[in-house]
């Protein structure tokens, strides 16, 4: 009787940030609706800051969230290997989400910023070859968000924003906070300029990365807990869930899985069903860098690298 009373006073007690959208999916008569696990992401810099490990796939949940809400593409200027198959094609629901997400990588500080810079571009290309595809079509996919175009950016991403700028050994330390500042500062105009969300993560929390944070407009914390990651917002906050024998565990990478798969449901997206029987290998497809070389990467979902020749080191 005493542990059912401490079951019912956890139930009661749990905080209700987020209008309720932590909700357990089986306690919802509808199971994809609006409020979700997933926070959502606003416009501006969202600084997304994991500890724990990069085991936990918080940023392609988030990624794909958004994009299962919205129209447009993701450009994606990739660091240390975030932008692989090996999770994202685990946790998304449909093979055509994967083919929104462009992707450039940067191997050294100024490959990296030359991506940044080349950004607009990659943008105007894509618009170009969407909007003569829809015409060719005769027409466009009907719209899930009035306010988002299928043929603007929906969302830019950049983990690990600091990594090439603190490890690049031809930068002196002084030229490598200016030219990560520079980095952080057309992300901040892209994100106003094209009023859409930008995430970006950090390796680590230091002096250096201070301007991360300065220039953020939202914080996202994700710990990994022994019930699982939990995140925490400005509104939003990852609670416990109840499952039949009354006690309580947080989030899990299956249910990522799960919920994306409902969000697909709900905005009319068929999910895939079945699995790869192989592992999916690390990388995806290949990829051409600032400097021009092709590099091998397995797979093919992500469009990748939009810095076609010597554009770094601006």
């Amino acid at each position: 009787m005493g542990d059912h009373a401490t079951s019912n006073r956890l139930a009661v007690d749990q905080p209700t940030r987020g209008a309720d959208r932590n909700r357990s999916l089986a306690d919802q008569a509808d199971p994809a609706t609006d409020e979700m696990l997933l926070p959502s992401l606003n416009d501006g810099i969202t600084l997304l800051d994991v500890e724990g490990g990069r085991g936990v796939p918080i940023l392609q949940s988030l990624v794909l969230d958004h994009l299962l809400l919205h129209d447009g593409p993701a450009f994606w200027v990739d660091a240390n290997g975030h932008a692989t198959t090996t999770t994202l094609a685990q946790i998304a629901p449909s093979q055509r989400l994967l083919n929104r997400i462009h992707v450039a990588r940067g191997f050294t500080a100024y490959q990296h910023y030359g991506a940044v810079c080349d950004l607009p571009t990659a943008v105007n290309k894509s618009i170009q070859m969407s909007t003569t595809d829809a015409g060719a079509a005769g027409r466009g996919e009907p719209s899930r968000d009035e306010d988002t175009s299928p043929h603007t950016p929906a969302l830019i991403v950049v983990p690990a924003v600091d990594v090439q700028y603190r490890v690049d050994d031809t930068l002196g330390e002084t030229h490598a906070k200016t030219l990560q500042n520079r980095t952080l500062a057309r992300l901040a105009t892209y994100a106003d300029g094209y009023d859409i969300p930008v995430i970006v993560t950090r390796n680590e929390r230091n002096e250096f990365t201070e301007s991360v944070a300065t220039v953020a407009d939202h914080h996202l914390e994700c710990e990994q807990t022994r019930m699982g990651p939990r995140v925490v917002g400005e509104d939003f906050e990852t609670l416990v869930y109840p499952v039949d024998d009354g006690a309580y565990y947080q989030t899990t990478f299956a249910y990522w899985r799960q919920l994306l798969a409902a969000r697909a449901t709900q905005v009319g997206v068929e999910p895939t069903t079945s699995t790869p029987s192989t592992p999916t290998p690390e990388g995806v497809g290949t990829g051409v860098t600032a400097d021009g070389e092709t590099v091998a990467a397995t797979a093919d979902p992500l469009l990748d690298a939009w810095t076609a020749t010597g554009t770094g080191g601006r």
